[in-house]
């Protein structure tokens, strides 16, 4: 037996076939763009919302709309993203995917009014379901051993930094109102990082697809898709809108939505055809364990970020600089902890993950603990020693999690297996902002801004404790 520092290598050590690309410095610096893109942009809008209200006259059902639809149809597309990958080319689904984010942001940065943002929101969740799969799959195809370890746990660490910074930028644009553009440099900043992605993409990125690609699987792809839509739609819509009777027969679909998509996909399965999320794969213990932490992980995280700048801004009377800078130690320390990641996971294996649940557990009852005793004076000083805490312990989760999710899927299953994940981490913090959220934002007018928050970083605590039980699970030794 012998322990997981040694195992996870092993599992990532796969040799690629023979005559396969490499994945140079350059390539993975823009695969790693191109990831951190799509998370900065789920978050960049918290802090700007107040802004797009009064500029668009939204009403609040609108504006969570606009964080809603493109987290939803992010979420929906991206297993089929990744298996178009397979079928047509990653790097040419790479290409695409990031040339549309780069128009659809374009469009949301000079929409006219509300719909129209939450329109563009919508395509531009879509653009990026057709690029971040490729990501993940070119790494798996054109990495092995070491060099795919590295690249992984770099991948892990810019996910993880970006949905952090990307709240902390959003304030700095917003507040810097750039060329008198306000809250729409918080999108048109996507435009000139794209156009360097692109050039760098079209010189340095290998071609790399599945060596026996299969069709779309068109029922599971509807199956996904309704799943999906059932369960989110209604839980990001349900408060502002008042809970419908659309919201409670939607919740009521999903279900029998999911057990439909299920029977789809393991009827094609057994018949030896790809379907689009193949159960066989989940037989996979490090993908299937992994997968079920990142649940409550991500939806603890997004849960946070969209509180928390809800209470700095509404409730203390940050504007939207002093609120974004007030995760700044977060930021910071989560990026200098996954440096270190890789040779703490060398040293303990996947004992570092419980750890950092242990980490930032304490972190948010820090954060906790300061809300209730220094409200409404609360920013950067009283947050800091709970948001440096808590990064450090994200840190030590989020990208080892990552890494061991795909550590044993196949190079022919790249593109589906990164689709998955990404599938359960987006679906996660979409559902974070409509549980958290809705619990946060309904609290309010019965227990006052400050006790609604101490509340919900208590529930975020739960999930924490969660986390950290799963992790116990992790694989850890190998025959």
């Amino acid at each position: 037996m012998t322990d997981i520092h040694t195992e996870i290598p092993a599992r990532t050590s796969a040799p690629a076939p023979a005559g396969s690309p490499t994945l140079t410095g350059p390539g993975l610096f823009t695969v790693l763009l191109a990831a951190a893109l799509p998370l900065i942009d789920f978050f960049i809008v918290n802090v700007a919302l107040p802004t797009i209200g009064a500029d668009l006259s939204a009403s609040e059902a609108v504006l969570e709309l606009v964080v809603a639809g493109y987290g939803v149809a992010y979420a929906v597309l991206l297993v089929l993203g990744g298996r178009l990958g397979d079928l047509f080319g990653r790097r040419r689904l790479f290409l695409g995917g990031m040339a549309a984010f780069g128009v659809t942001s374009l469009a949301c940065g000079l929409a006219p009014d509300a719909w129209t943002l939450v329109a563009a929101r919508v395509a531009q969740g879509a653009s990026a379901a057709a690029m971040l799969p490729q990501v993940l799959a070119t790494i798996q195809a054109t990495t092995s051993g070491a060099r795919r370890a590295r690249a992984m746990g770099l991948y892990g660490a810019t996910a993880g930094l970006a949905m952090v910074a990307g709240q902390i930028l959003g304030g700095v644009l917003v507040a810097a109102d750039l060329a008198g553009t306000g809250w729409r440099a918080v999108f048109l900043v996507n435009v000139p990082v794209v156009v360097v992605g692109l050039v760098l993409a079209a010189r340095v990125l290998p071609e790399t697809r599945s060596a026996r690609p299969e069709p779309v699987d068109g029922p599971g792809t509807v199956l996904l898709a309704v799943s999906l839509l059932t369960l989110l739609a209604p839980l990001t819509e349900g408060r502002a809108a008042g809970w419908p009777l659309w919201t409670w027969l939607s919740l009521a679909a999903f279900p029998f939505a999911a057990a439909a998509f299920y029977a789809v996909e393991r009827r094609a399965d057994r018949r030896g055809r790809t379907p689009l999320v193949p159960p066989s794969l989940f037989a996979l213990v490090s993908l299937r364990r992994g997968l079920v932490l990142l649940v409550p992980f991500g939806i603890g995280f997004s849960g946070f970020m969209f509180v928390i700048a809800v209470a700095l801004q509404r409730g203390a009377g940050l504007g939207p600089v002093a609120a974004g800078l007030a995760l700044a130690p977060m930021a910071v320390v989560f990026f200098f902890v996954s440096l270190a990641g890789p040779r703490l996971v060398a040293r303990y294996g996947t004992r570092v993950v419980p750890a950092g649940a242990v980490l930032q557990g304490i972190g948010v009852a820090l954060m906790a603990w300061a809300a209730w005793h220094s409200w409404p004076d609360l920013g950067l000083v009283e947050l800091f020693p709970g948001a440096a805490v808590a990064g450090a312990g994200q840190a030590l989760q989020l990208p080892v999690v990552l890494r061991i999710v795909l550590s044993e899927v196949p190079a022919a299953r790249a593109g589906v297996g990164g689709g998955v994940m990404i599938t359960t981490q987006q679906s996660a913090l979409a559902l974070g902002v409509a549980t958290l959220g809705t619990l946060f934002l309904s609290l309010i007018p019965g227990l006052g801004m400050r006790d609604a928050l101490v509340t919900t970083l208590l529930v975020q605590l739960a999930g924490v404790v969660l986390t950290g039980l799963l992790s116990l699970r992790l694989p850890r030794t190998t025959s």
